[in-house]
């Protein structure tokens, strides 16, 4: 696992640890709406690599870009925050 300053980061919370070496991370953006100037929350879920099987459910993480490992998988576990 290299750590390239330019792999994009994301952090988000574990949803799902059911699938081998799988982690599902949920992970949420703010940003404020064009036309309403209101505050908005989306959420987007992403399977990342997780072979230390390390991140437990509800776990805060950090996540890296990395090589598509599947079709769904193509993001790697890169720590657990504490």
């Amino acid at each position: 696992m290299s750590t390239n300053t330019f792999k994009r980061k994301l952090e988000g919370v574990v949803v799902s640890v059911k699938n081998e070496n799988t982690v599902v991370v949920n992970v949420a953006r703010r940003f404020k709406h064009p036309v309403y100037s209101k505050f908005v929350t989306k959420t987007k879920k992403y399977h990342a690599h997780n072979v230390s099987l390390e991140a437990n459910l509800g776990d805060n993480v950090t996540i890296i870009e990395s090589k598509p490992y599947s079709k769904l998988k193509k993001w790697e576990l890169l720590k657990v925050n504490k």
